[in-house]
């Protein structure tokens, strides 16, 4: 894995319990909490400072994972935080300022930016959600876009399978991660 300081100096910050991919890539104010999966050349970039100077950190909540080619960063003086027990899929992009709530889903492609998602949320694959705020418990469907306040309202809530779809993704990367550490 690359750990890298930032312009402040920040440094990434990975608990012991938490799993890395050699070949993932994280740059500054990082903080990795305990349990989190950070798939193979994921990169997680905290580096731009604000007009105050601080570099606001991207968080990875217990037993989250960030899954391979997955990029995480933020514009200058915003952070990004990714509540527990969620999955970040393949090839997404998360940028600040956001904040993922606990227990969601991110799919395959999709991406967040200046966005809010209350717990429990499934973003499904391709799609963009910008500039809203998602209650919890809604699905985006794959291929759909949610940029206001509207939008965001004519969203329905997330079925069974869904649910059981995104614990189940989360689930098998805890038990990856925790694979990878004890071999």
């Amino acid at each position: 894995m690359t750990l890298e300081p930032n312009c402040n100096g920040d440094t990434p910050t990975i608990a012991p319990t938490a799993f890395v991919h050699p070949s993932a890539v994280l740059i500054g104010h990082v903080v990795v909490e305990d349990g989190v999966n950070i798939g193979p050349q994921a990169v997680l970039r905290a580096d731009e400072p604000g007009a105050d100077g601080a570099v606001r950190p991207i968080v990875v909540g217990a037993d989250s994972n960030v899954q391979d080619a997955v990029v995480v960063h933020a514009l200058g003086g915003t952070g990004v935080v990714i509540g527990p027990r969620s999955s970040i899929a393949h090839a997404a992009v998360l940028h600040g300022p956001c904040r993922i709530g606990a227990g969601c889903f991110i799919g395959f492609q999709s991406c967040v930016y200046k966005a809010t998602l209350g717990d429990g949320v499934i973003v499904m694959h391709k799609a963009l959600v910008e500039g809203a705020d998602i209650a919890d418990g809604l699905h985006v469907p794959s291929m759909t876009a949610v940029r206001n306040g509207d939008e965001a309202g004519r969203l329905t809530p997330a079925n069974e399978e869904m649910i059981a779809f995104g614990k189940k993704v989360c689930e098998m990367n805890n038990f990856l991660a925790k694979a990878a550490l004890n071999q």
